[in-house]
C-alpha cells in the first residue's frame, strides 16, 4: 500500500508525466546536438527553466534503459562535434517554441 501511495505521488498526476515526457524529449534533442549531460543540464536550466536535478534524473533513467546507446555515444563524442553556445541557444529556443505549438494542437 505504501508503494502505491508513493508511486501515485510521483506519477499519479498526468501533468507530471507530461513534464517528464517533455524533459525526455528535450534531452533527446540535446543528444542529437551531441551535448554532454552537463551541457544539457545547463542548457535546459537556462533556456527551459528545468532544474538540473530533474534533467539529471531523467538522463540517468534513459542511460539505464539504453545502456549500449549511451556507451557508444560517449565513445563517439568529441569536442569538435559540439555546437557553439549561440547555436545551442538558438536550437533550444526553437525546440521550446515547437513544443509549445505542438501542445496547443
Amino acid at each position: 500500500m505504501r508503494s502505491e501511495i508513493r508511486d501515485h505521488r510521483i506519477m499519479g498526476d498526468s501533468s507530471s508525466a507530461s513534464y517528464i515526457h517533455l524533459v525526455q524529449h528535450l534531452i533527446e534533442k540535446c543528444l542529437i546536438f551531441r551535448m554532454t549531460k552537463e551541457e544539457c543540464m545547463e542548457a535546459l536550466s537556462k533556456h527551459a527553466n528545468i532544474k538540473p536535478v530533474i534533467t539529471s534524473t531523467v538522463w540517468n533513467e534513459l542511460e539505464k534503459e539504453n545502456k549500449e546507446f549511451f556507451e557508444a555515444y560517449a565513445e563517439s563524442k568529441s569536442k569538435e562535434d559540439r555546437m557553439s553556445e549561440e547555436e545551442t541557444s538558438q536550437m533550444i529556443q526553437k525546440m521550446i517554441s515547437d513544443s509549445s505549438k505542438d501542445s496547443d494542437d
